[in-house]
């Protein structure tokens, strides 16, 4: 009796670990396929599960760093867009800036990111036609190059071989600044610590500059009490940079403890934009990111107002982003505005 009890049990473990067990690989065509799954149009509310009516509309944005202006964004944008059932923003944190294309190809969930916009120079030998799966929503703000230097270095080729920092992994200096340095040729002794840590030790002669990224006026060189020499070089916009780049400039409104009334630094910008997975035109996916255009652009005096990201101030919803074409929907958008309000933005 206890044998033959046995035996049924067996039977079945042995069936179904006889099964075939399907493990479906998650490629860079990953996006496209969960589009193409997702391309039916959602039941009626009333009919359907909590659960598919809450994912019905909702669009995952990555962000980027906890303690970095990106995810701020990310998180501004969700509370002004925000319209229940109708559209729910997540914003992620996630790796990084300069990372944040990687998940935008490969993660699931994600169907917009903050990124800078020569994050693409990575993927073009792994994805060729990076430029057609990703499209931009919004040039959201230039991360200006600050190039800050000790008294004695008076020009870039007076850095090659020394010490320069690019603030930690993940950053944006981290990632463009070495990019940046070797489409000049220029060969110097990298280091990535907290830049706090950096400015201390350039203080001392330990280092000989150190390279910021980020929109300005920086709190560090606005308020920190720097002598006599200390100062920022300037870097020509030319043809090496037109792909992925802007022209720029820091003045004495930006910093007047470094740069004299009158006085100009030339330098570059690297645009910091929100894109989208250029999902095929009838899924489901495309149409969150359609709504979720309609709702930020309608919505974006909101974002200028008090309480918010001084930022959004400077938005210009009609700026083109180097190396991408605009989103289908947001190119509608701007195509169906009143030609004296699209002229004002």
């Amino acid at each position: 009796m206890n044998w033959s009890f046995g035996l049924g049990p067996r039977l079945l473990l042995l069936a179904l670990t006889s099964l075939p067990v399907i493990i479906q690989p998650f490629d860079a065509d990953a996006q496209t396929q969960n589009a193409r799954m997702q391309g039916v149009r959602p039941l009626p509310r009333e009919t359907q599960k909590p659960q598919v009516a809450m994912n019905a509309w909702t669009v995952g944005v990555a962000g980027g760093l906890l303690e970095g202006a990106p995810i701020r964004l990310a998180a501004e944008i969700a509370r002004v867009v925000d319209d229940g059932h109708n559209l729910h923003v997540l914003p992620i944190v996630t790796r990084g800036a300069t990372e944040n294309v990687n998940s935008l190809l490969y993660l699931r969930g994600i169907d917009a990111a903050i990124i800078n916009s020569d994050a693409l120079e990575e993927y073009k030998s792994q994805v060729p036609d990076i430029q057609q799966r990703l499209a931009y929503v919004l040039n959201l703000f230039p991360s200006e190059l600050h190039i800050f230097v000790r008294p004695e270095i008076q020009s870039l080729n007076d850095l090659a071989g020394k010490k320069v920092n690019f603030n930690t992994q993940g950053t944006a200096a981290a990632y463009s600044g070495p990019l940046i340095f070797s489409r000049l040729g220029l060969e110097v002794e990298k280091t990535f610590i907290p830049h706090q840590v950096a400015l201390e030790q350039m203080r001392k002669g330990e280092i000989a500059g150190v390279v910021f990224i980020t929109s300005k006026p920086v709190d560090a060189f606005v308020r920190g009490r720097w002598e006599p020499g200390f100062k920022f070089l300037p870097m020509p916009y030319d043809s090496k940079f037109e792909d992925y780049y802007l022209p720029a400039t820091l003045d004495a409104a930006d910093y007047p403890n470094l740069i004299k009334p009158g006085e100009r630094v030339t330098t570059i910008a690297v645009p910091t934009a929100l894109v989208a997975f250029n999902f095929p035109a009838k899924s489901n996916r495309y149409q969150r990111i359609a709504r979720f255009v309609d709702h930020l652009f309608s919505r974006i005096g909101k974002l200028q107002e008090p309480g918010f990201d001084p930022k959004w101030k400077l938005i210009n919803l009609a700026a083109t982003v180097p190396g991408l074409t605009r989103f289908p929907a947001a190119q509608a958008w701007l195509e169906r505005q009143p030609r004296a309000t699209h002229a004002s933005q």
